[in-house]
Protein backbone atom coordinates (compact mmCIF):
# COMPACT_ATOMS: atom_id res chain seq x y z
CA UNK A 1 0.00 0.00 0.00
CA UNK A 2 1.18 3.42 -0.99
CA UNK A 3 1.68 5.84 2.15
CA UNK A 4 0.61 8.48 1.84
CA UNK A 5 -2.16 7.56 -0.72
CA UNK A 6 -2.95 9.31 -3.93
CA UNK A 7 -5.77 10.93 -2.48
CA UNK A 8 -3.60 12.62 0.39
CA UNK A 9 -0.76 13.69 -2.22
CA UNK A 10 -3.43 15.21 -4.66
CA UNK A 11 -4.75 17.61 -1.32
CA UNK A 12 -1.08 18.38 -0.60
CA UNK A 13 -0.61 19.35 -4.30
CA UNK A 14 -3.72 21.44 -4.29
CA UNK A 15 -3.22 22.99 -0.92
CA UNK A 16 -1.92 26.38 -2.24
CA UNK A 17 -4.56 26.63 -4.87
CA UNK A 18 -7.50 29.64 -3.85
CA UNK A 19 -11.14 28.76 -4.49
CA UNK A 20 -12.79 29.51 -7.34
CA UNK A 21 -8.71 29.13 -9.45
CA UNK A 22 -8.71 25.68 -11.31
CA UNK A 23 -6.88 22.45 -9.79
CA UNK A 24 -3.13 21.87 -10.32
CA UNK A 25 -4.04 18.37 -10.33
CA UNK A 26 -7.07 16.35 -11.27
CA UNK A 27 -5.89 12.77 -11.09
CA UNK A 28 -3.69 9.71 -9.96
CA UNK A 29 -1.55 10.00 -13.42
CA UNK A 30 -0.26 13.62 -12.88
CA UNK A 31 0.95 12.52 -9.52
CA UNK A 32 3.07 9.81 -10.67
CA UNK A 33 4.55 11.59 -13.52
CA UNK A 34 5.21 14.04 -11.28
CA UNK A 35 7.18 11.52 -8.67
CA UNK A 36 8.96 9.51 -11.24
CA UNK A 37 10.29 12.61 -13.05
CA UNK A 38 11.86 13.48 -9.55
CA UNK A 39 13.13 10.09 -8.69
CA UNK A 40 14.82 10.14 -12.53
CA UNK A 41 16.33 13.51 -11.04
CA UNK A 42 17.47 11.57 -8.00
CA UNK A 43 18.78 8.87 -9.77
CA UNK A 44 21.01 10.73 -12.35
CA UNK A 45 22.66 12.67 -9.20
CA UNK A 46 20.05 15.46 -7.36
CA UNK A 47 20.11 14.67 -3.65
CA UNK A 48 17.56 14.12 -2.01
CA UNK A 49 15.51 17.02 -0.49
CA UNK A 50 14.41 14.89 2.43
CA UNK A 51 16.06 12.32 4.98
CA UNK A 52 12.88 10.81 5.39
CA UNK A 53 11.32 8.13 2.93
CA UNK A 54 13.42 5.25 2.17
CA UNK A 55 16.51 4.86 0.04
CA UNK A 56 14.49 4.65 -3.04
CA UNK A 57 14.53 7.17 -5.15
CA UNK A 58 10.91 6.53 -5.54
CA UNK A 59 9.83 7.07 -2.02
CA UNK A 60 12.09 10.13 -1.79
CA UNK A 61 10.25 11.55 -4.50
CA UNK A 62 6.98 10.61 -2.82
CA UNK A 63 7.89 11.83 0.66
CA UNK A 64 8.95 15.61 -1.04
CA UNK A 65 6.18 15.37 -2.84
CA UNK A 66 4.12 14.81 0.49
CA UNK A 67 6.15 17.30 2.88
CA UNK A 68 5.53 20.49 -0.09
CA UNK A 69 9.37 20.62 -1.13
CA UNK A 70 8.25 20.09 -4.74
CA UNK A 71 5.48 21.59 -6.88
CA UNK A 72 3.71 20.52 -9.54
CA UNK A 73 3.23 23.19 -11.88
CA UNK A 74 0.03 23.55 -13.87
CA UNK A 75 0.12 23.01 -17.79
CA UNK A 76 -0.15 26.89 -18.61
CA UNK A 77 2.65 27.82 -16.31
CA UNK A 78 5.20 25.10 -17.64
CA UNK A 79 4.21 26.86 -21.40
CA UNK A 80 4.96 30.09 -20.08
CA UNK A 81 8.35 29.88 -18.95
Amino acid sequence: MLHPSYTELIQVVNSEVESGEPKVVNSRYSIVMATAKRARQIIAGDDPMVTSGGTKPLSAAVAELNEGKIKILAQEETEEQ
